[in-house]
């Protein structure tokens, strides 16, 4: 690489590292706090999607800051098998909690009568122990010298998913971690819309059960679209970097891959700004916890941690 370009990349490193550590530490204890948002099952999932990026800005940030200064790996064998670990890893945690957002939104619209069975505090938490434990899982054949190994690629001073007698489960993780959770999030979204198109009486009727139950469904609605578009901005980030790793696999220009990698990173960050942009809920919870003057004491809920769902009745048949 350019020595300006691995300078470059070193300070969005540790500007990103920054921003993603508060920002993300900020949105957990925001949705751990705040009554409101703790009544949806989704908030559970977003605290798993901001925990993700809040190692990623934690761990590999920094990892990859001190990789581009040096132009070279310095931190060690243990490090170097750690860092694609969690890079991967939190890759695939932050997809599989937005397929887990996204199959939660669809069954809240389509099959309202099941949701409050499934979306228990028992069934939010085993889904979380899924999503973290497959998640890190599928990396464990690499990380043991099964099929492939974790280890320092000379070419490009990274640690990353290495071959073993030559074979290596790279592609195999990307269409697992990255290409089915993608299609999965995209077909729902489809299903979704596809759904609110066909039974808007349905919607309506359910609405006009009560100013209460308007509202709710409001809020649901807001709630999805934000969620759409977390997805959206995340496959802005990533896209980039997996087109310039298979057009450009011999790096030819090794602008793209920096520039790419810098997009990929801005994904760990990003998220606390659209949820103030985006949704009046979030940004309540965000001014609860940032406003420390207010003598407003907290309003009374369930306990931190505990995930309620708004309860849904069946839509009526006309």
């Amino acid at each position: 690489y350019p020595r300006f370009v691995t300078i470059v990349a070193a300070i969005c490193a540790i500007i990103f590292s920054i921003i993603g550590v508060l920002g993300n530490l900020v949105t957990v204890i925001a949705l751990l706090k705040y009554t409101k948002l703790r009544r949806h099952a989704t908030t559970a999932f977003v605290i798993s999607l901001s925990v993700s990026d809040l190692i990623f800005s934690a761990v590999n940030l920094p990892l990859t800051a001190s990789r581009y200064l040096h132009e070279a790996w310095v931190l060690g064998g243990t490090l170097c098998k750690i860092f694609p670990l969690f890079f991967y890893g939190n890759v695939a945690v932050s997809l599989l909690s937005m397929v887990a957002i996204t199959i939660n939104r669809y069954i809240l619209i389509s099959r309202p009568d099941i949701y409050n069975q499934l979306y228990t505090n028992r069934g939010i938490t085993l889904m979380l122990i899924a999503i973290w434990s497959l998640s890190f899982a599928m990396l464990l054949p690499p990380l043991v010298g099964i099929w492939g190994t974790l280890g320092l690629d000379p070419a490009t001073f990274s640690c990353t998913i290495l071959k073993k007698n030559g074979s290596s489960p790279k592609k195999f993780l990307f269409v697992l971690g990255f290409l089915v959770p993608c299609m999965v999030i995209s077909v729902s979204y489809l299903c979704i819309y596809w759904r609110v198109r066909t039974s808007r009486k349905n919607l309506e009727a359910h609405a006009a059960e009560g100013r209460g139950g308007g509202f709710r469904r409001m809020e649901d609605s807001r709630m999805t679209r934000l969620m759409l578009t977390i997805f959206l901005y995340f496959l802005m980030c990533f896209l980039p970097l997996m087109l310039v790793n298979v057009i450009d696999d011999r790096m030819k220009i090794p602008i793209l891959h920096v520039v790419a990698s810098v997009l990929a990173w801005a994904s760990a960050v990003i998220n606390p700004f659209i949820y103030a942009a985006t949704n009046n809920l979030y940004r309540k919870a965000y001014k609860q916890i940032l406003c420390l003057a207010s003598n407003r004491s907290p309003t009374a809920g369930p306990k931190p941690g505990h995930f309620h769902s708004s309860k849904v009745s069946s839509p009526h048949t006309t």
